[in-house]
């Protein structure tokens, strides 16, 4: 028997592609010939951070030979901006997006004022550097201590009275945790190639959303959806920064149609700092009451994090409050606080990142007042249901993930004393962290076509930037159409595709794979009905649900021998293809069931007594995710994940001058992120198991929740190590001294 494709760790059908070269990234297509005539835009920004442009010198740049133009607010196009909101919403508390090059204004340092558009990229970046901005500047707001104004409305939650609650309660903690500003840094930096032929522009953009940037840039420019047309089909990494269109992507259209040539611009690793967006700086002040047993009885959460001036950015930094623990009475105040910077953005696991790490560094401390094991503390406080909605859970399984994960790392073997245990200089600590992530559905379409050669074609518009989209898709539509994973393409990142949702929130595999399997299914019933009615088949006049398919192969199921290919299906039948649209949309789920990603995230660390020095030993997740359709890739997210989730506990931070808003370590030497010598044994656990009630395919998405409960697993896993309780990240040597 043919075992399903779905299911096994299948190793990434683009792989060939990527390792030789093949595959076209955004800034490459016109090296492979996809598009000519290319020039190169190289963005000028600004050196102030808030204040107004007085002057722009462009004589010595637009001198240069084979400089074609220079394009800043005093020259260009004055475009309409229409309202516009994305999915997601970056801005879903209000603002408007930045208007490039329409205004003198200066948001913050290294806002593009302008662009040098050359024949070469060389005389470009000469060029650029000749232009001379004069600003007549002030000292930007950069510290939420100090705001550009007053908070943005805040957003409340409360269940039952947690101040009445915190007063009666046993054992009351307070705790401030602030996380600093981290960025993407995806190995591709962000590029865009625009091309205008007539009124019909292309864009070849690395985004996770092709329909996204259609739909903003339909709104910039004042022109319909329908004559733009994005192409994205390899994205060299994103973690959320590309989920919206940022102003370099408008400044290649805008310059493209300028010049009557297509225009390439590629944001510099530094102007990926202020180009594109980051998680946000955020203070999160918690404030917890339980019983003597360890109940939870109250719990306030008090939220500061920081947004653009011009756009009131918010994260879902709500919910896991709301629902990781059964505690009656719960306040939440979200408040998003305006300074001089670029707007932020989603970035993985964006807000249960966050939360997660005040929330569990807190349980953490709490089980230390009551002299209580944190895993018992988070057991005696799992939910029946979710507490937040009052929905039974489609799937919980927190318990086992606990208990598998305790065994495997000993768990109940340490001793929980702080400092207890050592390595010469080396002082050990293991801890633990919840790590949850809401499992997120939207509509998806899907085009399959089977050719009469037997091979078969699905697209759809949706983008991989590395969790492996192309091989999950084809393992899905090779195992509904009963073939080998080889007689199967798929294709994507091209808005003429048919529709899906942004590929983002965990959502790509249960949204658009969900569309796989039902186009397929079509398909395959399609050539089926073919068959059992075509009077020269070997299967007319069965019935079509008596029919199975296996390697290609038509047949009855109780008579293998019956049968015949697609291939002479479709040569008997004259038919040159067959073809078949299908799709999902949610159903009522959300409203009858609460549906999230579970995992239990245990950190085992080494911290040199004299130095400081954090050195991560082990760590370890046992996520409750639904069906994994391919365990090579899962691993591989897992890893990532916890890589991400190390970057965050340890090194990654972004340092800003508060005299005039630049970030002094806009650089891959400065922003420290992991690497080889940094990551020890990391390595995932996924219970077997489906969740059908939350989509058809049975999967919940696994990309966000892996980085969920690491930082706060690490801080945990310092403490018992040291002693030392680093609410701060990233945990420094400074803060161990």
């Amino acid at each position: 028997m043919t075992r399903p494709a779905a299911g096994t760790p299948l190793s990434r059908v683009d792989g060939r592609l990527k390792v030789t070269g093949q595959a076209a990234y955004a800034a490459e297509h016109d090296a492979h010939g996809t598009v000519r005539g290319v020039v190169h835009g190289v963005i000028v920004t600004s050196t102030v951070g808030r204040g107004r442009i007085t002057g722009i010198d462009t004589r010595a740049a637009a001198a240069q030979r084979g400089v074609l133009t220079v394009i800043s607010h005093l020259n260009a196009q004055k475009l309409p901006y229409l309202p516009f909101r994305g999915v997601p919403d970056p801005a879903r508390g209000g603002g408007e997006r930045l208007r490039v090059f329409q205004d003198d204004r200066v948001r913050f340092f290294g806002q593009p004022v302008a662009v040098v558009v050359a024949e070469t990229l060389e005389v470009a970046q000469h060029a650029a550097s000749l232009v001379k901005v004069a600003y007549d500047g002030e000292r930007p707001a950069t510290d939420l201590a100090s705001p550009a104004g007053p908070p943005n409305k805040p957003e409340n939650y409360q269940r039952g009275d947690a101040e009445a609650a915190l007063r009666q309660a046993h054992t009351r903690l307070e705790r401030t945790y602030r996380l600093q500003r981290e960025h993407h840094n995806p190995m591709e930096t962000h590029a865009t190639i625009a091309r205008w032929d007539g009124d019909r522009l292309t864009l070849w953009d690395k985004t996770q959303n092709v329909l996204n940037t259609r739909a903003d840039l339909a709104a910039v420019f004042g022109i319909p959806a329908e004559s733009i047309r994005v192409v994205s089909p390899f994205v060299g990494g994103a973690f959320g920064s590309g989920l919206r269109a940022w102003p370099h992507v408008t400044i290649a259209a805008l310059a493209a149609r300028q010049v009557r040539r297509p225009v390439k611009v590629v944001l510099t690793r530094k102007q990926m700092y202020t180009g594109t967006g980051h998680r946000p700086v955020t203070g999160y002040t918690l404030t917890l009451g339980a019983g003597q047993d360890g109940r939870l009885t109250a719990a306030v959460h008090d939220i500061r994090a920081e947004t653009s001036t011009y756009e009131d950015y918010r994260e879902s930094l709500t919910m896991q409050g709301q629902m990781v623990y059964a505690t009656p009475n719960v306040r939440q105040t979200y408040r998003s606080i305006p300074l001089d910077i670029n707007t932020p953005t989603y970035m993985r696991g964006p807000g249960a990142a966050t939360a997660a790490f005040a929330i569990e560094c807190a349980m953490d401390e709490l089980a230390c007042e009551l002299g209580m094991d944190p895993i018992e503390l988070r057991l005696r406080n799992e939910p029946d249901r979710d507490p937040g909605t009052g929905l039974p859970f489609s799937t919980r399984r927190l318990r086992e993930c606990f208990r598998v994960g305790s065994r495997t790392v000993g768990w109940d073997d340490r001793d929980p004393e702080p400092r207890s245990a050592r390595d010469g200089d080396w002082l050990l600590g293991t801890g633990v962290a919840v790590a949850t992530y809401h499992t997120v559905r939207a509509p998806a379409q899907a085009l399959a076509r089977l050719d009469a050669d037997g091979d078969v074609t699905v697209q759809c518009a949706t983008s991989d930037m590395g969790p492996g989209t192309y091989t999950s898709m084809t393992q899905v539509a090779a195992d509904a159409l009963g073939l080998p994973v080889p007689r199967v393409r798929f294709q994507l990142g091209d808005s003429t595709m048919p529709p899906a949702p942004p590929h983002g929130g965990s959502m790509t595999m249960a949204s658009v794979g969900s569309a796989v399997q039902d186009t397929c299914d079509k398909l395959r019933l399609q050539a089926i009905r073919l068959a059992v009615e075509d009077p020269g088949s070997p299967l007319h006049g069965a019935s079509a649900g008596d029919v199975a398919v296996r390697n290609g192969r038509l047949h009855l199921r109780d008579n293998p021998g019956r049968g015949e290919t697609y291939r002479q299906l479709l040569a008997r039948a004259n038919r040159p293809h067959l073809e078949a649209r299908g799709g999902y949309t949610p159903g009522d789920e959300v409203e009858r069931f609460s549906t999230h990603a579970y995992g239990a995230v245990f950190a085992q660390v080494a911290v040199d007594e004299r130095l400081g020095l954090v050195r991560i030993r082990r760590v370890l997740g046992v996520y409750d995710a639904g069906r994994i359709i391919n365990p090579k890739l899962a691993e591989s997210q897992a890893i990532g994940g916890m890589v991400g989730g190390i970057g965050m506990a340890l090194l990654e931070h972004t340092v800003t001058d508060p005299r005039d808003g630049r970030i002094v370590n806009a650089n891959l030497a400065d922003y420290l992120v992991p690497v080889n010598a940094d990551v020890p044994d990391v390595n995932a656990v996924y219970l077997g198991g489906d969740d059908r009630t939350a989509d058809p395919i049975g999967v919940k998405g696994l990309a966000e929740v892996v980085i969920v409960g690491v930082a706060p697993a690490i801080a945990n896993a310092v403490y018992h190590a040291t002693g030392r309780r680093i609410r701060n990240l990233p945990i420094t040597i400074e803060a161990l001294l």
